[in-house]
């Protein structure tokens, strides 16, 4: 009996091993909790290309909106976990989506595992053109004066242009009137023609309309300035140093999938990283690839669990 035991023990390490070493063997789906043209579903069609590439097979982008991204990671989550479902999470998901949603029914923390850290994007606070205020500190000192007239766009709630400005106008010390949009496109339509005050986004989203000027850039709220709009000051020099913040996309894949095949993502995730090409298309768009020390899962992981505890109790102050 011992003996057998044992044969069979040896028999499914064998397996796994096996598994792990043939992996991949058919076309991997990668869940994107957003509409297709966002943010994030460009982050991962960019990355998603170049890891197809690297594990010989390819990654197809499978768009799943709702609730703020959360339908779609929900779904993701409850995949088998043999790596061919993984998914791209993001600051709202895997951060402030415990605060927004009292049923949600995935912790960030505990049932996933990281893969890395894929790139963040900048957030940019604009103003309509015609915003009596040219930089920062007229900015601040307007909004403080004036922050029962002024009016503040956003995709939704939940949405990254919905909690950046919950966390600059919880900084600032200001409740201004939120209008609600039902996505990004039209709160920018307005932005644009005058109809709402200022928004905090993505600078995936802005760069075009900024360069044209039909919106103004007041600050970026990252440590340097992005090449993408280098004469958009950072929040720091702007006067604002505590206003750092930025949307990132990571790779994650369900809780149980084996530690080789997570492994082999996060190999593939690093060559896309490390391609030219690749990190030329993400810094065209604005967006700021990870470091060498802020790849793989072990600090992806770490980096998840800060983030919850960071937009907590700023979300959960503003209800």
């Amino acid at each position: 009996m011992k003996r057998l035991i044992l044969a069979l023990a040896a028999s499914v390490a064998f397996a796994g091993m096996s598994v792990a070493q043939t992996y991949p063997t058919k076309p991997i789906t990668m869940i994107v909790p957003f509409a297709a043209g966002g943010p994030t579903d460009i982050v991962a069609r960019l990355v998603s290309e170049n890891m197809s590439k690297t594990l010989g097979q390819q990654i197809v982008v499978e768009n799943v909106a709702g609730a703020g991204g959360t339908t779609g990671i929900t779904r993701a989550s409850q995949a088998k976990p043999d790596g061919y479902t993984i998914m791209m999470g993001h600051m709202g998901t895997h951060g402030a989506a415990p605060a927004l949603y009292a049923n949600l029914k995935y912790d960030p923390v505990k049932d996933f595992e990281p893969v890395g850290m894929a790139a963040g994007t900048p957030i940019l606070i604009v103003t309509k053109k015609a915003f009596p205020a040219n930089d920062m500190k007229e900015f601040v000192a307007y909004l403080k004066a004036n922050a029962d007239k002024v009016n503040q766009a956003h995709a939704g709630v939940g949405a990254v242009s919905h909690m950046t400005c919950i966390l600059l106008n919880s900084q600032i010390g200001v409740k201004p009137t939120a209008v609600p949009y039902g996505g990004t496109g039209p709160a920018l339509n307005d932005l644009v023609s005058g109809q709402v005050d200022y928004m905090c986004d993505q600078i995936v989203n802005l760069v075009s309309q900024v360069k044209a000027g039909s919106i103004k850039a007041l600050a970026i709220a990252s440590a340097e300035r992005s090449p993408a709009l280098p004469d958009v000051p950072t929040t720091k020099e702007a006067g604002l140093p505590e206003y750092q913040v930025a949307a990132w996309n990571a790779v994650f894949a369900p809780k149980g999938t084996p530690k080789d095949v997570v492994a082999k993502l996060t190999s593939a995730l690093n060559t896309a990283l490390d391609d030219a090409g690749t990190r030329k298309r993400l810094e065209d768009l604005g967006g700021v690839l990870p470091t060498k020390d802020e790849r793989g899962g072990e600090w992806l992981g770490k980096f998840v669990a800060s983030e919850v505890a960071r937009w907590n109790p700023v979300l959960k102050a503003s209800k």
